[in-house]
């Protein structure tokens, strides 16, 4: 068994595909229209073929609460493995991406925390 698919809620899925793609540097897998709603996946380019991230439209009620309260309490909805993250940290926050922690060292993985700008913290996570 293995991961094949997973999701993060996103405000706007037009917005979510410019920043996966432009700024985190995911290529879009699919684009397959639903009604006003997509079927919007990214993929890795180093693993195209890879777990793919569903880029999920936030319409139902029970979403915006709960990914309101993830944001609150500063907890990740997401986390992604980078090779350097404070390399990552300098090339991200060059291209205007807000952080909400710094690169930051626990035992064994350096995280840091930033802002998706479509309603998500995401974390970028190295070692372990």
């Amino acid at each position: 068994m293995r991961i094949h698919l997973t999701s993060v809620f996103v405000d706007d899925q037009d917005k979510a595909l410019r920043f996966y793609t432009d700024v985190l540097g995911f290529v879009k897998k699919h684009e397959v229209p639903l009604g006003a709603d997509k079927w919007l996946t990214v993929v890795s380019p180093e693993d195209p073929g890879g777990t793919e991230l569903l880029l999920e439209p936030d319409g139902h009620p029970a979403v915006r609460p709960y990914k309101e309260a993830l944001v609150r309490d500063g907890i990740p909805a997401a986390s992604f493995a980078v090779d350097d993250v404070e390399a990552e940290f300098a090339r991200l926050r060059g291209l205007g991406v807000r952080f909400t922690q710094e690169p930051t060292e626990t035992g064994p993985v350096t995280t840091a925390v930033l802002d998706d700008t479509c309603g998500n913290l995401i974390q970028i996570v190295h070692g372990g």
